[in-house]
């Protein structure tokens, strides 16, 4: 990991902070071809939904047949029931090392941002500094914008939640993107910076794929 980290700061020229924003930008372009598998799966499920809400009204007293027929529905359109959720679990490695390289708790030691410690929390910064400084309102910043991508985020979640799902999902749904605002609040500012850029990256990801034929 050591390697890693200072490779990545090398090819951004010793900027920590950039390195940190061009390995994401990279990462999330390799596993592009996930994402999009992942948003034909999520049309071919809307698609299905009317006839997938008749198969579990027709055979709810018999799981077997159940599965067995929702699975020929999915594969007569190529896919499969769990051809949405493979694509998510093969990214999450990739977004553990992303993680990894922005929480590394030696090697940014002395980068900043702005003036604002890469390697510090935001307590830590307020201490330091004082709450009136250059260093915190960095820090405000990256907090606000997150605040705005996952505003967005639970703004589409809610459009394309299906009207079967259960009424406890639909009201959490739409608050899990905020979690990334809250994780930014007590992580390290490079952590902040990562989110930062990935959940963007996943807020126009999911536009632009919604608004394309897959």
């Amino acid at each position: 990991m050591d390697s890693l980290v200072t490779f990545v700061i090398g090819m951004a020229g010793g900027d920590a902070a950039l390195g940190i924003v061009l390995f994401t930008l990279a990462v999330r372009l390799l596993l592009l071809p996930l994402g999009i598998r992942q948003a034909r799966t999520t049309r071919i499920r809307e698609r299905l939904a009317p006839r997938l809400r008749a198969l579990r009204k027709k055979f709810e007293r018999d799981p077997q047949r159940l599965a067995k027929e929702t699975s020929a529905l999915f594969a007569a359109e190529g896919s499969s029931p769990f051809a949405g959720i493979l694509p998510g679990l093969a990214q999450l490695p990739f977004m553990w090392l992303v993680f990894r390289v922005a929480t590394h708790p030696t090697a940014l030691v002395g980068h900043d941002l702005l003036g604002a410690p890469l390697g510090q929390q935001v307590a830590s910064v307020i201490a330091h500094y004082g709450l009136v400084s250059l260093p915190v309102s960095v820090f405000a910043l990256v907090i606000v914008l997150l605040m705005v991508v996952a505003w967005l985020t639970s703004r589409q979640i809610t459009s394309t939640l299906p009207a079967e799902q259960p009424e406890l999902l639909r009201r959490i749904m739409p608050l899990l993107p905020y979690g990334s605002v809250l994780a930014a609040a007590v992580l390290p500012l490079a952590a902040g910076l990562y989110l930062l850029v990935s959940t963007a990256w996943t807020a126009g990801e999911r536009a632009v794929l919604a608004s394309r034929p897959l």
